[in-house]
């Protein structure tokens, strides 16, 4: 009889933390498209839940902003670990940068739908861009070293560039456009003979 309701006990945690899953995962698939319907509302819509179960977990539109927002961060520095295993140095490179396009797709979205500045909070920006910075230097690095990519661009650099490709694209679909000029912008890194040293 121990045993059942040991389970039970366990069980509100269990759905707690599925609801909470299903809310991040609404909220980055609602916010990334971005304009008027993109409301808390049709986040708890998407994730099959109730709106009182949304702020449950999220009592401010910021706090589920913050939520998404790291989780996709930590997603794209888990994803540079794997691409570094299952991938070719340039390839492994490109890919992340690709996948960085849904990331930013989805934090316009979400500064435009919950009226936040893309800029704060400042501290999660900094938390971001450090990790991000972090994963893509160990990319670039691997493909430096490997020969195929030319060695006087810093992680910092690459992230800048890609980050103004991304934010100088506003109109709808967007993101195709940027995904054209990141494999444009992969190739022009690619090492052509002696490429000077970096620095």
């Amino acid at each position: 009889m121990g045993t059942p309701s040991a389970e039970s006990a366990r069980k509100p945690r269990a759905d707690a933390v599925r609801n909470r899953e299903r809310v991040l995962e609404a909220a980055k698939a609602v916010f990334s498209t971005g304009g008027p319907e993109a409301s808390l509302e049709a986040v708890a819509r998407h994730a099959g839940v109730g709106i009182g179960t949304l702020y449950r977990h999220f009592p401010t539109r910021e706090a589920l902003f913050e939520a998404v927002y790291r989780r996709e961060v930590d997603h794209l520095a888990e994803l540079a670990e794997q691409l570094k295993a299952e991938a070719g140095p340039t390839d492994a490179l490109r890919r992340w940068l690709r996948s960085n396009v849904e990331f930013i797709a989805t934090k316009k979205g979400m500064s435009a739908a919950l009226a936040l500045a893309a800029h704060k909070p400042s501290e999660l920006t900094a938390y971001s861009f450090d990790r991000l910075t972090k994963a893509v230097g160990m990319l670039l690095d691997r493909a430096i070293a490997a020969g195929e990519i030319r060695a006087d661009i810093s992680p910092e650099d690459l992230l800048r560039t890609f980050v103004g490709i991304c934010y100088m694209h506003d109109r709808p679909g967007w993101q195709s456009g940027v995904l054209r000029m990141v494999d444009v912008f992969v190739d022009g890194l690619q090492a052509r003979g002696e490429a000077p040293p970096r620095g």
